[in-house]
């Protein structure tokens, strides 16, 4: 299926959010999700189904100052 990531297109299999983290090497990662705009908490990851066309941003936390 399409999907775009982080405002870049993408063909995926991953049938949910957490199995594309691990598809795009976020698998173990501290990350913030959201589909379609809509934060995804950790816990829901699994359960959150991907279908084509979905719009998933996936923002890792940064230090600095």
């Amino acid at each position: 299926m399409k999907i775009t990531v982080n405002g870049t297109a993408q063909d995926t299999a991953a049938p949910t959010l957490d199995a594309l983290l691990i598809e795009v090497g976020h698998g173990g990662a501290k990350v913030a999700t959201a589909v379609n705009e809509r934060f995804v908490p950790a816990a829901l990851r699994p359960e959150q189904r991907l279908n084509d066309g979905d719009r998933v941003e996936i923002v890792a936390p940064r230090q600095g100052g």
